[in-house]
């Protein structure tokens, strides 16, 4: 029971860590980077589908993306949904490929992804104690229920204080790595 409990939480807390890493990647840095719109949901024939299904990506150079449609009957499409994207940028449209300019971002708008940023790695944080809590529960249960005792119980707590502030120093790295990417000019 105490293994079974341990190794729900590890799996967890391990998800809880590459959720907060992918929702890094789409917090901008100003260079030019598929992971920014492959998730964008573009309308396509009365359905809403990920751009990635859509369109494959290329990056010829440090600010540009270019996003070829693998339909071209759906530019229209794609075009509105980046622009409704709320990422600021103004796609352009020659009627075979849409191109996207990455313009440099200012020191203000760098420190408010910074501030973005934390918030999401704090989400992950909070993630990773509920997870410690729903965990303990189930331990104290287990305990109630007389099918271990008090020592077990201590052991397995310890391991999961472990586990949680190793999952924390986790998300913590990812922030400072995503900080300085995004300060550095």
């Amino acid at each position: 029971m105490i293994e079974e409990t341990l190794l729900d939480a590890t799996e967890k807390m391990g998800k809880a860590v590459e959720h907060v890493q992918t929702q890094f990647l789409g917090v901008r840095t100003g260079r030019a980077s598929a992971s920014l719109v492959d998730k964008i949901q573009v309308e396509y024939f009365g359905a809403f589908v990920p751009l990635l299904q859509l369109a494959s990506f290329h990056v010829p150079e440090a600010r540009m993306l270019v996003v070829k449609p693998h339909d071209r009957s759906s530019i229209a499409a794609i075009e509105k949904a980046l622009q409704l994207s709320g990422l600021g940028l103004s796609p352009s449209n020659d009627g075979v490929v849409i191109r996207l300019s990455f313009p440099a971002l200012t020191e203000e708008r760098r420190k408010e992804f910074v501030k973005i940023v934390k918030n999401m790695a704090e989400e992950g944080r909070v993630a990773a104690r509920n997870l410690r809590r729903d965990a303990r529960k189930i331990l104290e249960t287990s305990k109630k229920d007389g099918d271990i005792s008090q020592d077990e119980i201590d052991r397995a707590e310890k391991d999961l204080d472990h586990l949680t502030q190793s999952t924390v120093d986790a998300i913590d790295k990812a922030v400072s790595r995503k900080e300085h990417e995004l300060l550095e000019v």
